[in-house]
């Protein structure tokens, strides 16, 4: 083995020793920050079921949901349209919201180290642009291949296409830089939302047309009990994986080089995590449409909190995630009552403003250490 890198290796192992030593020295305060997470995660799935075009008091809302567990505590005091309204049309919804949110979140962190680019997100690499043309492809030809699951395949059939796609381009002639894997993102996203677009404007069936294109705003109001499975059964998947290659996620903080020493098959990591990412993405996406900017503002945002080793960053992300989106959609839906506003035009008129300030203070980063 060479000098260098021994070197490197060296760096490497101080790296992780020094991961591990922060998560005991700070572990108190990863279970802090992760209880109020989850304490406020609970109440904003209450305050989700109970605000709406139907305001249900908060009361009746925790009698409505504990009667559904099993638990007779107190005289039911509200009516069945009430009941209905919780139970059938507004928890699957808030459900969903929380999934989606923690799912986006949780491939943005993933996404950022597998690439190590701090502007690597779902929607701006052009991945939930794959996944949309994925499922309206099957929707406006009425593929039903593999049954009731057809829409997520296809949709993580074209998420996967997209990102690989997104990073051959990027690493055409040389290192990968954040300007040209974001350029690569942006322009394969508009070819692929070109495409959609011209699949709904040909297509004869202009009723489920108009659907579809509001679906490609993002939205959560089309789920039901009978389809949530799926999109919490790929969440579950994707971040009890991602939680067991949490070391390797941070090996690559510290180069492909420094992670190869440290015995990491770099290439075929990131080809597993690939597939494994775009999975997520694309079954999310069938479920609530291509939401943006989620998985970019909550992974810096919780660094902030936690620090950068994956095995905080990832839950922490996950519910911090599943609150934003909550939240974002409580807003969509009173913002503007009785019209009810895509989510993701709300998640990007967050995200829009969020993305420029990174991208400032990337450049400014890049010229300090120039400079220096």
């Amino acid at each position: 083995m060479t000098a260098s890198a021994t070197d490197t290796g060296t760096g490497a192992e101080r790296t992780v020793r020094g991961g591990q030593r922060d998560v005991r020295k700070t572990g108190p305060g990863l279970v802090v920050t992760l209880t109020a997470l989850t304490v406020l995660l609970v109440l904003s799935v209450m305050a989700g079921l109970a605000i709406g075009s139907v305001q249900v008091p908060p009361g009746q809302v925790w009698g409505i949901v504990t009667q559904a567990l099993g638990a007779d505590w107190a005289e039911p005091d509200w009516s069945r349209a009430r009941e209905t309204i919780v139970l059938d049309v507004r928890a699957p919804r808030v459900l969903l919201g929380a999934v989606a949110g923690a799912g986006l979140a949780v491939v943005g962190t993933a996404l950022q180290a597998l690439i190590r680019n701090p502007l690597a997100e779902p929607y701006l690499l052009g991945v939930s642009s794959g996944a949309s043309l994925g499922a309206v492809t099957v929707i406006v030809f009425g593929v039903t291949l593999f049954g009731p699951v057809s829409l997520s395949v296809a949709a993580f059939a074209g998420a996967l296409g997209a990102l690989l796609l997104v990073y051959a381009t990027a690493r055409t002639g040389g290192r990968i830089t954040s300007t040209r894997l974001v350029l690569a993102g942006v322009a394969i996203a508009a070819v692929l939302t070109a495409v959609l677009d011209l699949l709904l404007l040909t297509t004869d069936r202009g009723n489920e047309a108009r659907a579809v294109l509001a679906w490609t705003l993002g939205g959560l109001g089309g789920v039901s009990w009978d389809t949530l499975w799926l999109p919490s059964a790929a969440l579950l998947l994707g971040t009890g994986v991602l939680m067991a290659q949490a070391r390797n996620l941070n090996l690559l903080l510290a180069g492909e080089e420094a992670a190869t020493t440290m015995g990491l098959d770099v290439a075929r990591f990131r080809a597993r995590m690939f597939v494994l990412l775009s999975l997520v993405t694309g079954v999310l996406v069938a479920a609530a449409g291509p939401i943006g900017f989620v998985g970019l503002m909550l992974p810096h945002t919780v660094r902030l909190l936690v620090g950068g080793d994956h095995r905080r960053v990832l839950p922490t992300a996950a519910l911090g995630g599943a609150v934003f989106l909550i939240w974002a959609d409580i807003a969509a839906r009173i913002v503007a009552a009785p019209l009810e506003i895509p989510v993701g035009v709300l998640t990007a008129l967050c995200g829009g403003p969020f993305f420029l300030w990174l991208m400032r203070r990337s450049a400014r980063r890049t010229d300090e250490r120039g400079t220096a």
